[in-house]
Protein backbone atom coordinates (compact mmCIF):
# COMPACT_ATOMS: atom_id res chain seq x y z
CA UNK A 1 0.00 0.00 0.00
CA UNK A 2 1.17 3.61 -0.82
CA UNK A 3 -0.58 6.53 0.71
CA UNK A 4 -2.33 8.79 -1.02
CA UNK A 5 -0.25 12.22 -1.46
CA UNK A 6 -2.08 15.00 -0.35
CA UNK A 7 -2.29 17.69 -2.51
CA UNK A 8 -1.62 21.43 0.09
CA UNK A 9 -0.60 22.84 -2.76
CA UNK A 10 -3.69 22.15 -5.02
CA UNK A 11 -6.48 22.49 -2.30
CA UNK A 12 -4.16 26.14 -1.17
CA UNK A 13 -4.91 27.33 -4.97
CA UNK A 14 -8.01 26.33 -4.64
CA UNK A 15 -8.81 28.13 -1.66
CA UNK A 16 -6.93 31.54 -2.97
CA UNK A 17 -9.35 31.49 -5.82
CA UNK A 18 -12.47 31.34 -3.65
CA UNK A 19 -10.97 34.16 -1.58
CA UNK A 20 -10.55 36.31 -4.65
CA UNK A 21 -13.91 35.52 -6.27
CA UNK A 22 -15.53 36.77 -2.50
CA UNK A 23 -13.14 39.43 -1.90
CA UNK A 24 -15.07 41.28 -5.33
CA UNK A 25 -18.19 41.08 -3.12
CA UNK A 26 -16.58 42.91 -0.56
CA UNK A 27 -15.04 45.50 -3.01
CA UNK A 28 -18.29 45.69 -4.68
CA UNK A 29 -20.39 46.39 -1.82
CA UNK A 30 -18.18 48.29 0.90
CA UNK A 31 -17.11 50.06 -1.81
CA UNK A 32 -13.08 49.12 -0.82
CA UNK A 33 -10.90 46.04 -0.72
CA UNK A 34 -10.20 43.88 2.05
CA UNK A 35 -6.83 44.71 3.58
CA UNK A 36 -4.11 43.23 5.57
CA UNK A 37 -1.31 44.91 7.50
CA UNK A 38 1.78 42.88 7.89
CA UNK A 39 4.63 44.34 9.98
CA UNK A 40 8.53 43.00 9.99
CA UNK A 41 10.80 44.31 12.37
CA UNK A 42 14.08 43.91 11.52
CA UNK A 43 16.40 41.66 8.35
CA UNK A 44 15.14 38.22 9.09
CA UNK A 45 16.08 36.34 5.75
CA UNK A 46 13.08 33.82 6.21
CA UNK A 47 10.79 36.44 7.68
CA UNK A 48 11.51 38.92 4.85
CA UNK A 49 10.99 36.06 2.24
CA UNK A 50 7.53 35.32 3.57
CA UNK A 51 6.34 39.07 4.33
CA UNK A 52 6.89 39.50 0.42
CA UNK A 53 5.35 36.21 -0.58
CA UNK A 54 2.23 36.80 2.11
CA UNK A 55 2.36 40.73 0.21
CA UNK A 56 2.12 39.00 -3.09
CA UNK A 57 -0.66 36.69 -2.37
CA UNK A 58 -2.85 39.48 -1.01
CA UNK A 59 -2.51 41.38 -4.02
CA UNK A 60 -3.26 38.06 -6.13
CA UNK A 61 -6.67 37.77 -4.29
CA UNK A 62 -7.78 41.08 -5.06
CA UNK A 63 -7.06 42.81 -1.76
CA UNK A 64 -4.17 45.23 -0.52
CA UNK A 65 -1.34 44.71 1.33
CA UNK A 66 0.33 47.36 3.56
CA UNK A 67 3.60 46.32 4.34
CA UNK A 68 5.26 48.23 7.13
CA UNK A 69 9.14 47.06 7.58
CA UNK A 70 11.01 48.80 11.02
CA UNK A 71 14.67 48.55 11.94
CA UNK A 72 15.51 45.69 14.01
CA UNK A 73 16.34 48.18 17.14
CA UNK A 74 12.67 49.70 17.00
CA UNK A 75 11.60 50.54 20.78
CA UNK A 76 8.77 48.70 22.33
CA UNK A 77 7.05 51.93 22.30
CA UNK A 78 7.26 52.54 18.35
CA UNK A 79 6.04 49.61 17.84
CA UNK A 80 3.22 49.32 20.16
CA UNK A 81 2.21 52.80 18.84
CA UNK A 82 2.58 51.56 14.63
CA UNK A 83 -0.40 48.71 15.92
CA UNK A 84 -2.98 50.97 17.72
CA UNK A 85 -2.81 52.94 14.19
CA UNK A 86 -3.40 49.69 12.22
CA UNK A 87 -5.92 49.46 14.90
CA UNK A 88 -7.70 52.47 13.98
CA UNK A 89 -7.62 52.22 10.31
CA UNK A 90 -10.38 51.46 9.26
CA UNK A 91 -8.63 50.48 5.28
CA UNK A 92 -7.17 47.74 7.62
CA UNK A 93 -8.98 44.55 8.19
CA UNK A 94 -6.10 42.11 9.21
CA UNK A 95 -2.80 42.63 11.39
CA UNK A 96 -0.19 40.12 11.53
CA UNK A 97 3.34 41.25 13.02
CA UNK A 98 5.91 38.88 11.67
CA UNK A 99 6.93 36.42 14.57
CA UNK A 100 9.87 35.99 15.98
CA UNK A 101 10.65 40.04 17.14
CA UNK A 102 13.87 41.04 17.76
CA UNK A 103 15.16 39.99 21.89
CA UNK A 104 14.44 43.53 23.39
CA UNK A 105 10.60 43.51 22.61
CA UNK A 106 8.23 41.98 24.13
CA UNK A 107 5.88 39.75 21.80
CA UNK A 108 3.43 38.84 24.13
CA UNK A 109 2.42 42.79 24.71
CA UNK A 110 2.68 43.25 20.85
CA UNK A 111 -0.16 40.21 19.90
CA UNK A 112 -2.21 40.90 23.02
CA UNK A 113 -2.43 44.85 21.57
CA UNK A 114 -3.71 43.54 18.65
CA UNK A 115 -7.68 44.44 18.08
CA UNK A 116 -8.83 40.53 18.45
CA UNK A 117 -11.11 41.41 15.75
CA UNK A 118 -8.37 41.91 13.43
CA UNK A 119 -6.25 39.73 14.71
CA UNK A 120 -6.01 37.84 11.23
CA UNK A 121 -2.93 35.06 12.79
CA UNK A 122 -5.47 33.80 15.51
CA UNK A 123 -2.85 34.26 18.08
CA UNK A 124 -4.39 36.72 20.68
CA UNK A 125 -5.69 35.81 24.13
CA UNK A 126 -9.15 36.36 23.27
CA UNK A 127 -9.22 34.56 20.04
CA UNK A 128 -7.86 31.62 21.79
CA UNK A 129 -10.59 31.47 24.66
CA UNK A 130 -13.04 32.09 21.57
CA UNK A 131 -11.60 28.69 19.65
CA UNK A 132 -11.77 27.07 23.34
CA UNK A 133 -15.15 27.76 23.86
CA UNK A 134 -16.45 27.37 20.70
CA UNK A 135 -17.07 30.90 20.07
CA UNK A 136 -16.71 32.70 16.66
CA UNK A 137 -13.31 34.43 16.23
CA UNK A 138 -10.20 34.23 14.48
CA UNK A 139 -7.78 30.96 14.14
CA UNK A 140 -4.42 30.36 13.55
CA UNK A 141 -4.05 29.79 9.59
CA UNK A 142 -1.54 26.25 10.57
CA UNK A 143 -4.23 24.02 12.13
CA UNK A 144 -7.42 25.32 10.39
CA UNK A 145 -5.53 24.83 6.93
CA UNK A 146 -4.89 21.20 8.37
CA UNK A 147 -8.56 21.09 9.33
CA UNK A 148 -9.21 22.18 6.08
CA UNK A 149 -7.46 19.12 4.40
CA UNK A 150 -8.47 16.23 6.67
CA UNK A 151 -12.24 17.07 5.76
CA UNK A 152 -11.28 16.89 2.34
CA UNK A 153 -9.43 13.89 2.44
CA UNK A 154 -11.52 12.02 5.28
CA UNK A 155 -14.90 14.16 5.04
CA UNK A 156 -16.81 14.08 8.48
CA UNK A 157 -13.67 13.34 11.28
CA UNK A 158 -16.69 12.58 13.77
CA UNK A 159 -15.29 9.65 16.23
CA UNK A 160 -11.74 9.52 14.61
CA UNK A 161 -8.54 9.48 17.13
CA UNK A 162 -6.35 12.03 16.71
CA UNK A 163 -3.04 12.07 18.05
CA UNK A 164 -1.54 15.68 18.15
CA UNK A 165 2.29 15.56 18.39
CA UNK A 166 3.38 18.88 20.17
CA UNK A 167 1.32 21.47 22.07
CA UNK A 168 2.60 24.96 21.04
CA UNK A 169 0.00 27.81 21.19
CA UNK A 170 0.83 28.58 17.41
CA UNK A 171 -0.03 24.95 16.25
CA UNK A 172 -0.60 22.04 18.88
CA UNK A 173 -3.10 23.52 20.94
CA UNK A 174 -5.18 24.99 18.73
CA UNK A 175 -5.15 22.22 16.29
CA UNK A 176 -6.34 19.98 19.45
CA UNK A 177 -9.07 22.23 19.67
CA UNK A 178 -10.41 22.52 16.57
CA UNK A 179 -9.97 18.98 16.32
CA UNK A 180 -12.48 18.62 19.28
CA UNK A 181 -15.10 20.53 17.54
CA UNK A 182 -14.80 18.13 14.83
CA UNK A 183 -15.96 15.80 17.13
CA UNK A 184 -12.50 13.60 17.07
CA UNK A 185 -11.25 12.17 20.40
CA UNK A 186 -8.00 13.73 21.45
CA UNK A 187 -4.61 13.18 22.69
CA UNK A 188 -1.77 15.85 22.80
CA UNK A 189 1.19 14.75 22.88
CA UNK A 190 4.58 16.17 23.24
CA UNK A 191 8.29 14.71 24.52
CA UNK A 192 7.83 13.74 27.79
CA UNK A 193 4.80 11.51 26.66
CA UNK A 194 5.77 8.11 27.52
CA UNK A 195 5.81 5.70 25.02
CA UNK A 196 5.12 7.95 21.93
CA UNK A 197 5.21 5.28 19.55
CA UNK A 198 2.42 3.25 21.41
CA UNK A 199 0.07 6.47 21.32
CA UNK A 200 0.69 7.16 17.76
CA UNK A 201 -0.12 4.10 16.72
CA UNK A 202 -3.69 3.74 17.88
CA UNK A 203 -4.19 7.24 16.00
CA UNK A 204 -6.39 7.46 13.17
CA UNK A 205 -5.32 10.82 12.51
CA UNK A 206 -1.83 12.15 13.33
CA UNK A 207 -1.04 15.57 13.07
CA UNK A 208 3.21 16.05 13.51
CA UNK A 209 4.13 19.60 14.64
CA UNK A 210 7.63 19.71 16.79
CA UNK A 211 10.30 20.71 14.38
CA UNK A 212 12.21 16.98 14.61
CA UNK A 213 13.50 15.69 11.38
CA UNK A 214 11.67 12.47 10.36
CA UNK A 215 10.85 11.57 13.94
CA UNK A 216 7.57 9.69 13.30
CA UNK A 217 8.64 6.19 12.17
CA UNK A 218 6.51 3.81 9.72
CA UNK A 219 6.08 1.14 12.81
CA UNK A 220 4.91 4.02 14.73
CA UNK A 221 1.24 4.23 12.38
CA UNK A 222 -1.56 2.63 12.32
CA UNK A 223 -2.36 1.00 9.09
CA UNK A 224 -3.88 3.49 6.85
CA UNK A 225 -3.53 6.40 9.13
CA UNK A 226 -4.19 9.63 7.77
CA UNK A 227 -0.94 12.18 9.00
CA UNK A 228 -0.36 15.73 8.58
CA UNK A 229 3.01 16.63 8.75
CA UNK A 230 3.22 20.28 9.91
CA UNK A 231 7.40 20.22 10.48
CA UNK A 232 9.90 22.10 8.63
CA UNK A 233 13.07 20.63 9.42
CA UNK A 234 16.47 21.60 7.07
CA UNK A 235 18.52 18.30 6.50
CA UNK A 236 21.54 17.84 3.68
CA UNK A 237 18.76 16.19 1.46
CA UNK A 238 16.96 19.62 2.12
CA UNK A 239 13.59 20.67 3.37
CA UNK A 240 12.39 17.12 5.57
CA UNK A 241 9.16 16.93 7.74
CA UNK A 242 8.36 15.16 11.07
CA UNK A 243 7.50 12.56 9.51
CA UNK A 244 9.46 9.74 7.67
CA UNK A 245 8.85 9.76 4.34
CA UNK A 246 8.95 5.86 4.11
CA UNK A 247 5.37 5.92 6.58
CA UNK A 248 3.64 6.65 3.21
CA UNK A 249 4.22 2.37 2.84
CA UNK A 250 2.20 2.43 6.26
CA UNK A 251 -0.38 5.25 6.05
CA UNK A 252 -3.73 5.95 4.22
CA UNK A 253 -2.85 9.15 3.08
CA UNK A 254 -0.28 12.32 3.81
CA UNK A 255 0.72 15.72 3.56
CA UNK A 256 4.48 16.03 1.73
CA UNK A 257 6.96 18.47 2.80
CA UNK A 258 7.27 20.51 0.85
CA UNK A 259 3.73 21.02 -0.91
CA UNK A 260 1.46 19.67 1.81
CA UNK A 261 0.52 22.07 5.09
CA UNK A 262 2.74 25.12 3.80
CA UNK A 263 0.92 26.63 1.14
CA UNK A 264 -2.38 26.42 3.55
CA UNK A 265 -1.23 28.78 5.96
CA UNK A 266 -0.78 31.66 3.77
CA UNK A 267 -4.29 30.84 1.68
CA UNK A 268 -6.68 30.65 5.03
CA UNK A 269 -4.26 34.13 6.24
CA UNK A 270 -6.21 35.38 3.26
CA UNK A 271 -9.47 33.93 4.39
CA UNK A 272 -9.00 35.04 7.92
CA UNK A 273 -8.61 38.66 6.39
CA UNK A 274 -11.42 38.52 4.05
CA UNK A 275 -14.02 36.73 7.01
CA UNK A 276 -12.58 39.88 9.09
CA UNK A 277 -13.80 42.78 6.16
CA UNK A 278 -17.08 41.23 5.60
CA UNK A 279 -17.88 41.18 9.32
CA UNK A 280 -16.85 44.53 9.31
CA UNK A 281 -18.59 45.81 6.54
CA UNK A 282 -21.41 43.52 7.13
CA UNK A 283 -21.09 41.73 3.70
CA UNK A 284 -22.57 38.16 3.29
CA UNK A 285 -20.12 35.85 1.73
CA UNK A 286 -19.59 32.30 1.20
CA UNK A 287 -19.90 30.49 4.62
CA UNK A 288 -18.63 27.18 3.73
CA UNK A 289 -14.71 29.28 3.27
Amino acid sequence: MTARIIDGKAFAATLRARVANEAAKVRDAAGRTPGLAVVLVGEDPASSVYVRSKGKATREAGMESFEHRLSADTPQATLEALVDRLNADPAVDGILVQLPLPGHLDERAIITRIDPDKDVDGFHPVNAGRLATGLPGFVPCTPLGCVMLLRDVLGDLTGKDAVVIGRSNIVGKPMAQLLIAESCTVTVAHSRTHDLPAVVRRADIVVAAVGRAAMVKPDWVKPGATLIDVGINRAEAGLVGDIDPACAEVAGAMTPVPGGVGPMTIAVLLRNTLVSAARREGVAIDPAL
